[in-house]
């Protein structure tokens, strides 16, 4: 079914004149509305290719109390842009050219059977981002829960036509697009399970491109629709900032040690940040409260002890 964006007056944006999207749950659990903050442990490509570093890494998503993993699958003959293919590399496997890379650090159909079991035995949602679209099917063999739209795919109609019909969850970055283009990433999904995360795609992530205020715009541009947070700075601050704000998801890369060779590691968290974070986000939630103004419990002793006037 064909469906199409609108905007009213106020800058809002809706599907179809109003419909309301479809709610948004991953292997049962709520996202959005007053459920707690969805927490993603982004894996990516921080594995380097190796599936034991991957199960250490889902170990530490696990630990720290996070819903789910995120990984990255593509296949580098159709997703690596023709410019960057021969462009050489170093890598600890000596140097190659980028295509090559792209090849030695993705995993196969039972790498990703291993990886995404001991994601389940330890309780958590997996899912990955398609890079392109036979990547999408190949994840769909291996029943994911939901899947993730790179801010790199925003564009890419065709992977977004087929994400759209799996029927499943789909989570939205939002990094280096228009909102026009996002207008349009929106209308193409329509009828999916929507959320959309706010992103800059800055590696490391300068406090000065957070733009957080964009977790207001984007709730109140696409009504109905859960929006998070996806972070690539190197401290907490700013994702905890973002739930203050109400981002309903925060996803944030993972790592063993930011130093590793790689890409996204400098850009990631290690494990007692990873848990950290987590730990963080539900005191933020519990403070946030209800905005109904009441004299709480704690309050009645000094109340007896430092009130001289009664009204």
């Amino acid at each position: 079914m064909t469906m199409s964006i609108h905007q009213d007056s106020n800058d809002r944006t809706t599907i179809d004149g109003g419909v309301t999207p479809a709610p948004v749950r991953i292997d049962g659990i709520p996202v959005g509305g007053d459920a707690p903050a969805y927490v993603i442990g982004e894996i990516g490509l921080n594995h380097n290719g190796d599936v034991e570093l991957a199960k250490r890494l889902i170990d530490v998503a696990a630990d720290a109390g996070a819903q789910a993993v995120k990984f990255q699958k593509r296949t580098p003959e159709i997703s690596t842009p023709a410019h960057m293919r021969d462009v050489p590399r170093q890598t600890p496997w000596g140097e190659m050219s980028y295509l090559e890379y792209r090849y030695r650090v993705e995993f196969d159909r039972e790498q990703y059977i291993e990886i995404g079991d001991h994601a389940t035995l330890r309780g958590l949602s997996w899912f990955a981002s398609p890079w392109d679209e036979p990547s999408v099917d190949f994840l769909e063999d291996l029943g994911v829960s939901a899947h993730k739209v790179a801010s790199a795919s925003v564009t890419d109609s065709g992977l977004l036509t087929r994400l759209a019909a799996t029927g499943k969850p789909i989570i939205l970055s939002t990094g280096m697009s228009t909102l026009e283009q996002i207008d349009r990433a929106v209308e193409l999904l329509a009828g999916s399970p929507l959320v959309i995360l706010h992103a800059t795609s800055t590696y490391p992530l300068p406090p000065e491109e957070a733009n957080l205020r964009m977790i207001d715009s984007l709730a109140a541009r696409y009504p109905g629709v859960p929006v998070g947070y996806s972070g690539h700075e190197t401290g907490l601050q700013i994702s905890l900032a973002a739930v203050a704000l109400g981002a309903k998801v925060v996803e944030r890369h993972i790592t063993l040690d930011r130093a590793m060779w790689g890409s996204d590691h400098a850009a990631s968290l290690e494990p007692h940040g990873f848990s950290n974070l987590v730990r963080d986000i539900r005191v933020i939630e519990t403070a946030m409260g209800d905005g109904v103004k009441r004299i709480f419990p704690g309050e009645l002793a000094p109340l007896a002890k430092l009130r001289r006037v009664d009204a």
